[in-house]
């Protein structure tokens, strides 16, 4: 009999435990804690800048050559393209869900590699630029002035130069985008001047390149040097220009009666931004936006702790009056949501704890399962750790479950030992513990498998649902399989330790009696059960109706009841965007940004701690007729009205905000899983398979958008682009 060992060897028994623990504390400190399992396919993005370039001429130039070589890549499920008319065309290629990232993103590497020599030769000086990370932003750092002593564009100059690429490289940052530019030189050429100097910019272009270029300029005294050379020197030189009064002295033009063309005599120079695509605002103040996208697999809890530490540090360098906020922080939720599991799972145990005490009535009989819970729970982390899966809430869930389950082979073994030794009165706790093991190994064993049985077909789901219940099944399996190895090794030694035999003369205390008057009730309820059971079966058919009225209600109910993947929670952010019509400048979408910010203002006071709105940008596209804003709403303790949960929040402002002239808007609550689009619902693309012209094709998209959105199942129906036309 395997228990025998152990009640003979109890410390082996507590060695074995001891293991067991060690190997879930490891676990607990080893997985990454977040609040769904990683659901999200693995994807790859490749970014290519072509300046100057129109979406039109990159579709055809930069994205048909890249899109022609992705071919032959292991798990790719498909690829997405965007263009924008600032230069800059994304493709996104998803992959599998248990695709390995890495592997993935060397092959799309690869392919690019391939396609890199037919690109434009400005496309191939900026570069491809391969990255593996999640669709949506983990957290968005916005950077801001307080004193509104500078613009947006020193604002964001100062991130990019000071805080992008030390942000970057943060072990888990997969991905970035900062919503601003660093500052260039810029040079404006006037086209008269131009044509009176017969140059064009092209000239001009390569003046620049021949006279601003870095130049070695060697040593003076190196070896093979003459006999008696005392002294080598490195000569510096000064070659790349830094400075506006520098570059306007380039020659762009030599006469032939020896006069020069400089290009400050057809041009302006000056430092500016590299690009003016994005203006920000965060409370009214100019700020710039970095968002921080998770690489696949990564702790999303770390990886937010380690950005907002090197922010932290950062920040004693700040210039005055420059502060920072995360106007959105997806963590604050993860962190909330396992808490609260968390709590649950502590009140479970003591519940249990507490259920056990009441019906068995002794310490020691109590201390037996009780010192199974902590042996078990941590090993179950130890096997989630083994599996290579995470601390979420599912898992968590799971053992919530699961607590109840994994006492109860504990309690069997210390009820089934105190029954042999009431039974028998002259037989020692010892061999009463080695009799009633030998009775009930086998029915352990049994219900662990029977246990298991039922949750195991779950662990074979497919997809992303699969995902979800696999660690949720695993969870509840690990832990039933522990509890009955603990039944079978711990327990009985316990038992065989801790429980005595009962002493029949010893004076009752008060424990005692109160365990008598509970008994008495509970043997009072369990008479009047049976009754109640008895008159049943006396009348089958009355009480099947009544059975089959139940079902038909739960059946109908089960129907009529809408599904949905997951829920969607207040997780204490949102985003929102507008569009105004294409050829809307900058200033007009500043405008209907400030409108914005007022209204968030005027009705968020108590409830919304922080608007930052970007302007030339939102998940449409890019442009100066678009905007898109992150909303962080106050911890959730201090929104506990009715009204003040983020979906009605967002549904007020959508509501609220729709009479905006000219402007289309529209709040977004995020989705419920991370990495599956930025916001709540479900995108869906039209694929031009029929070779249908431009025209014809836009002409089909929007009666089908027209149809979705007299749909009444359908809310916040929308054209996830912008118009076919320079914006």
């Amino acid at each position: 009999m395997i228990s025998k060992v152990f009640i003979d060897r109890p410390i082996f028994a507590w060695v074995l435990a001891i293991i067991v623990m060690l190997a879930g504390i490891g676990g607990v400190l080893s997985l990454p804690i977040e609040q769904y399992p990683d659901i999200a396919p693995p994807a790859v993005n490749i970014r290519a800048t072509y300046p100057g370039a129109s979406a039109e001429t990159l579709e055809t130039t930069v994205t048909e050559v890249i899109e022609q070589q992705l071919t032959g890549i292991d798990g790719l499920i498909y690829f997405q393209a965007t263009a924008n008319s600032a230069g800059v065309v994304t493709i996104v290629t998803t992959f599998q869900k248990g695709t390995n990232p890495d592997i993935a993103q060397v092959q799309v590497q690869n392919k690019v590699q391939q396609a890199l020599p037919r690109l434009p030769q400005q496309v191939q000086q900026q570069g491809l630029v391969v990255t593996k990370s999640n669709a949506d932003f983990l957290l968005v750092l916005a950077l801001y002035d307080a004193s509104d002593k500078t613009t947006s564009g020193d604002v964001a100059d100062y991130l990019v130069s000071n805080l992008q690429d030390q942000l970057a490289r943060i072990p888990g940052v997969g991905d970035y985008t900062v919503f601003g530019a660093q500052y260039a030189m810029r040079i404006w050429l006037d086209p008269f001047k131009l044509a009176g100097v017969s140059l064009t910019p092209g000239d001009v272009i390569t003046a620049l390149q021949a006279q601003n270029t870095q130049i070695a300029a060697g040593q003076l005294g190196a070896q093979p040097g003459p006999p008696g050379q005392m002294l080598s020197a490195i000569v510096t030189e000064r070659t790349r220009l830094t400075t506006a009064d520098q570059f306007k002295q380039v020659i762009v033009k030599t006469r032939p009666d020896g006069s020069v063309v400089l290009l400050k005599d057809v041009a302006r120079v000056e430092m500016g931004s590299e690009n003016y695509v994005n203006t920000g605002r965060l409370n009214g103040h100019p700020a710039v936006g970095m968002a921080i996208q998770l690489a696949p697999g990564a702790d999303a809890l770390k990886t937010a702790q380690l950005v907002k530490t090197a922010v932290e540090a950062a920040a004693a360098t700040f210039p005055p009056g420059y502060k920072y906020a995360f106007p959105q922080d997806s963590t604050a939720f993860i962190k909330l949501s396992v808490e609260e599991v968390l709590k649950t799972l502590a009140e479970a145990i003591v519940l249990v704890v507490i259920v056990m005490f009441v019906f068995l009535q002794s310490w020691r009989a109590t201390l037996i399962p009780a010192i199974a819970v902590p042996v078990v729970l941590l090993g179950t982390f130890g096997i989630l750790a083994l599996f290579g899966y995470s601390i979420n809430t599912l898992t968590l869930f799971g053992l919530v479950l699961s607590i109840g389950l994994l006492v109860d082979d504990a309690i069997v073994v210390v009820e089934n030992v105190e029954r042999v030794m009431d039974e028998e009165p002259d037989i020692s706790p010892h061999d009463a513990t080695i009799k009633s093991m030998a009775e009930i190994q086998t029915a352990l064993i049994g219900i662990a498998l029977v246990l298991s049985a039922v949750f195991m077909p779950m662990a074979f789901f497919g997809g992303s649902v699969g995902v979800i219940y696999r660690q949720f099944a695993i969870t509840i399996i690990s832990s039933m399989v522990l509890s009955v190895a603990v039944a079978l090794i711990l327990s009985p030694a316990l038992a065989s330790a801790l429980l005595k035999r009962p002493d029949h003369d010893r004076k009752e205390g008060r424990i005692a009696r109160a365990g008598h008057r509970f008994n008495d009730w509970f043997n009072r309820t369990a008479d009047r059960y049976r009754e109640a059971t008895r008159r049943i079966i006396a009348k089958p058919l009355l009480f099947l109706i009544g059975y089959g009225v139940i079902v038909a209600v739960l059946v109908i109910g089960f129907v009529r009841l809408p599904t949905g993947f997951l829920p969607n929670e207040d997780q204490g952010l949102a985003q929102l965007q507008f569009i105004l019509p294409a050829g809307a400048t900058q200033a007009r979408a500043t405008a209907v940004a400030k409108q914005v910010e007022d209204y968030f203002y005027r009705t968020g006071k108590g409830i919304i701690s922080v608007v930052y709105v970007v302007v030339g940008q939102n998940n449409a596209g890019s442009g100066q007729n678009v905007a898109r804003g992150f909303i962080g709403f106050a911890p959730w303790d201090q929104r506990t009205k009715q009204g003040q949960d983020a979906a009605s929040i967002v549904a007020k402002a959508t509501k609220s905000l729709s009479i905006l002239r000219d402007a289309q808007f529209t709040a977004l609550n995020p989705p419920p899983v991370r990495g599956i689009g930025q916001s709540a619902g479900f995108t869906m693309e039209l694929e031009n398979v029929g070779g249908l012209d431009r025209a014809t094709f836009r002409a089909r998209a929007d009666a089908l958008l027209a149809a979705a959105k007299a749909t009444p199942s359908l809310a916040a129906v929308r054209l996830n682009g912008l118009d076919d036309v320079p914006t």
